[in-house]
């Protein structure tokens, strides 16, 4: 089918504001030779009807029940909060959709379990949105690594930090950020930014063997800016990892809520026999954010830029939000097309909500969990 536009269906599209308004729709405007969005369903008729109007899309579905059951539509993209996930990725796999969801998959790994064995047995391809895997540093970075710019991996530290809304001092907004102060809706400092970065680890370094873990919530309350209420959290805002991989490389983790005083909001280092890799960004979403690379081998006393080869640059949107959400998309396409599985599955989905359960898990009992 090299020639076929796959239609999409877009639940949750806030015009200017939302993840779907900021790389979803210019990401598939990109892909036009592979993409068509034929329409958008929000909580309201009349929420999808001013998207549609903002973006020039052709239909607003009355709600999420008509999207899933229009005939044209070959791919439901799932872009609302993480409670409703579960409910609405099943209803699309039943209707025999194939589904781009974004990360994280479900609410706790029993979900993400399911929605896989779904996706199986219905024959489907479940697209899961972690797009750190697809940044083109960290496919840069998988290279130099797999070179052997730094030789053997002795070991790999990282500390970031969640950013305005994930264990911060204030939230811009009750409506939009509430939800993530309440560990019980599956949406956290955990689950998203360490999420998305473990990921990447994954990709570029192997698989995690063991892990202990700490997590505290540190602030019991939050202000909502635009409310002037104190709200109680109960997520984490500081969380500390440690283990192994598969390789033996020992990992060290540590995300801390908030914005940093400057934008140095993220250093992962890889350490090794012949040299030193450091990735930098703004903040610890490795998905949203322009990352760099530095590196210094042998009796290099400095690290140096490594720049990224415009080989993984050329041909996508240069704004690093819908440039990441459009190198998935395409990896999507081609699977569709060609039966391959290029693009993060629902599978890779829940190997890495196995990986968080294990943090919780080990810092509930303060005992070192062993995932393989």
């Amino acid at each position: 089918m090299p020639g076929h536009r796959f239609k999409i269906g877009i639940i949750g599209l806030q015009p200017g504001r939302s993840w779907a308004a900021r790389a979803h729709i210019p990401a598939l405007r990109a892909l036009s030779e592979s993409f068509e969005i034929v329409g958008v369903a929000n909580t309201s008729k009349a929420s999808g009807e001013a998207a549609a109007a903002a973006y020039g899309l052709p239909r607003a579905f009355a709600d999420v029940a008509e999207l899933i059951a229009t005939p044209e539509i070959d791919i439901v993209t799932v872009t609302v909060k993480v409670p409703p996930h579960f409910e609405i990725v099943k209803a699309a796999i039943e209707a025999g959709k194939h589904v781009y969801c974004e990360w994280p998959l479900g609410n706790g790994l029993v979900e993400a379990q399911e929605m896989a064995a779904s996706a199986r047995a219905k024959g489907v391809l479940g697209v899961v949105g972690t797009q750190a895997r697809v940044a083109p540093e960290i496919e840069y970075l998988k290279h130099l690594i797999a070179d052997g710019f730094v030789g053997e991996v002795l070991s790999t530290t990282l500390v970031a930090r969640g950013g305005a809304a994930l264990g911060a001092a204030s939230i811009p907004d009750k409506k939009t950020y509430g939800y993530l102060l309440d560990r019980a809706n599956g949406a956290n400092l955990l689950t998203i930014p360490v999420g998305h970065t473990l990921a990447a680890v994954r990709d570029v370094l192997g698989e995690v063997a063991e892990i202990s873990a700490i997590l505290a919530t540190r602030r019991s309350t939050t202000l909502a800016v635009d409310t002037g209420e104190m709200l109680p959290v109960s997520s984490p805002d500081q969380v500390l990892v440690s283990g192994t991989l598969e390789s033996g490389v020992p990992v060290s983790i540590h995300y801390r809520g908030g914005t940093p005083r400057d934008d140095d909001g993220l250093c992962w280092e890889i350490h090794g026999t012949e040299g030193d890799i450091r990735v930098s960004g703004s903040s610890g979403h490795t998905q949203m954010v322009q990352l760099s690379l530095m590196g210094g081998r042998g009796e290099e006393k400095m690290f140096r830029p490594l720049e990224v080869p415009a080989s993984y640059l050329t041909g996508w949107p240069k704004d690093v939000e819908p440039g990441n959400v459009a190198r998935l998309y395409a990896r999507m396409a081609s699977d569709l097309r060609l039966g391959t599985r290029t693009a993060p599955s629902f599978e890779d989905a829940v190997a890495l909500h196995r990986i968080i359960a294990a943090i919780e898990k080990a810092a509930e009992s303060g005992s070192r969990i062993a995932l393989t």
